[in-house]
């Protein structure tokens, strides 16, 4: 009998059903501008993690330049 390869998992957990987060597109807004991120998210609660490099680069960018406007 062969063995089947394991699924590839999310090593994130939601906190709050405890079930593995999924890569899927969120709908990220800021200034009334919204724009769609592939990040991870709980596929029963919806609860997104953004990890920290996304959170204080890009975005700060991205904010920075829409308050610019």
């Amino acid at each position: 009998m062969t063995q089947q390869p394991a699924a590839e998992s999310s090593p994130w957990v939601c906190a709050n059903c405890d079930l593995p987060l999924e890569v899927s597109k969120v709908d990220v807004g800021y200034l009334g501008n919204a724009f769609p991120v592939d990040l991870l998210k709980c596929p029963k609660c919806g609860l997104v993690f953004v990890p920290e490099d996304l959170a204080l680069g890009k975005m700060v960018d991205v904010e920075k330049q829409l308050e610019d406007k």
